[in-house]
């Protein structure tokens, strides 16, 4: 088959980033004067969870050392509902793969996957929150705000789902996704947390806001009454600073990788404008007709949530793939479909043929093709030719090179030279 040409593009964002994290932590946190509430001697667990957040060591670095400096004897907990397996040790693991131990955060790690039930929601549900957590004097939730990729509403990704799934752990996800089949995403979600605010320890959150380039854009501390508010306020800056991709209609998109590091479901539903779970929603662009996902990140340690929104694979993913706990993360969710393996083969080539095959009468020279590295970094990207009308037409994006065939290695699969300075 005959591939189109492709030429690499650059899209360009307005944006700013913090030029010190642990600057805005500490001067967040001293405008709380937290000393008010938290006192010598006492015990907090502090969230850390199983998304890459940039810069998420020196954060946690500097919420431990003013702890201490309370005289408090802060410790980090997993709050990361089913993943790593739903184990103790999982869960650890998950989060030394970034690099999040006890020797680099200067607290130890408690990981535990018991817990206690709270109360019972106003929806007539049990409650969970993890059972170390709930014996801590208090606890602060540190998350990144962010759109989710299943849902819209006022209260999505942030700081208040890390306390409702997170700290619930594979019980609490389990029973909140059962909850949401029959309640929808924002009533579940908001009745848990108003449980959880009310009868766990919760004293602080801390926000994070990053930019289109995955950069610590804010950090924002509020105490516990003012969670809900301020993951709003965040949540609508966040939305507005979303990366996309910036074509309407792609016939193939090619995604060098997916991970948990990544999104929630790997590739971000709303990057790619898809989602085969049943309840779920996803803007209606961009239109991509099929999806090509080539690798699975390490530090996704063989989880691939979400690789049911692909139309093809590689056998390597495949054979990368933690089943079990991919299985237990997609049941936890009550999303079976998320985890559906589609058709894969062993080199790029035959797949590029099998998808370029089943886009329509389009001739595969004429295909709009866009290669990116994943879901995060949209800065780069390698866009065919069919495509460089629309994008000479977009002031955000600048044609790097000219279009030439795609590259391949000897055993068939795409070489993509991608510029040192992609962001991910």
């Amino acid at each position: 088959m005959h591939y189109p040409h492709l030429a690499l593009v650059k899209q360009h964002f307005t944006t700013h980033h913090l030029q010190c994290v642990e600057t805005a932590v500490e001067e967040e946190l001293a405008a709380l004067r937290p000393a008010k509430r938290i006192k010598s001697g006492q015990t907090v667990a502090i969230t850390a969870g199983s998304r890459g957040i940039a810069n998420i060591i020196p954060i946690l670095q500097t919420v431990v050392r003013k702890m201490q400096s309370l005289g408090a004897e802060p410790f980090i907990i997993p709050a990361m509902g089913s993943h790593g397996g739903a184990t103790a040790e999982g869960q650890t693991k998950l989060l030394a793969g970034y690099g999040i131990t006890a020797e680099t955060v200067g607290a130890p790690i408690r990981s535990d996957m018991e817990v206690v039930e709270l109360a019972q929601s106003a929806l007539g549900l049990p409650v969970y929150i993890d059972r170390t957590a709930a014996s801590a004097d208090h606890i602060v939730v540190i998350n990144r705000v962010k759109p989710h990729t299943d849902f819209e509403a006022s209260v999505e990704s942030g700081m208040v789902k890390m306390m409702t799934i997170g700290l619930g752990k594979q019980k609490g996800a389990e029973q909140y996704h059962n909850a949401v089949l029959e309640h929808g995403y924002y009533p579940t979600l908001m009745e848990h947390a108003r449980v959880i605010l009310d009868k766990a320890p919760v004293s602080i959150g801390l926000g994070i806001v990053e930019n289109q380039l995955d950069q610590t854009r804010s950090i924002t501390a509020c105490w516990s009454e003012d969670m809900i508010e301020t993951d709003m306020a965040l949540l609508r800056t966040a939305k507005e600073l979303l990366p996309r991709l910036p074509f309407a209609e792609i016939d193939l998109l090619v995604v060098d990788e997916m991970g948990k590091d990544i999104s929630g479901t790997c590739m971000d539903q709303n990057v790619i404008g898809r989602t085969v779970i049943r309840i779920g929603t996803v803007p209606e662009t961009p239109a991509i007709r099929r999806i090509f996902v080539r690798d699975l990140t390490a530090k996704s340690q063989g989880m691939a949530t979400g690789i049911g929104n692909a139309d093809f694979t590689t056998a390597r993913l495949v054979a990368k793939m933690d089943r079990s706990a991919t299985y237990i993360n997609c049941l936890s969710a009550c999303e079976p479909e998320m985890a559906a393996i589609p058709p894969y083969y062993e080199t790029d080539r035959e797949i590029l043929d099998k998808a370029l095959a089943t886009i329509g009468n389009i001739a595969s020279t004429d295909a709009k093709i866009v290669h990116i590295r994943n879901t995060l970094d949209l800065t780069h990207m390698f866009v065919s030719t069919a495509l460089l009308a629309q994008t000479r037409l977009n002031n955000a994006l600048e044609i790097i090179t000219e279009a030439v065939p795609i590259r391949f290695t000897a055993d068939g699969n795409i070489e993509a030279p991608w510029p040192k300075d992609t962001t991910f």
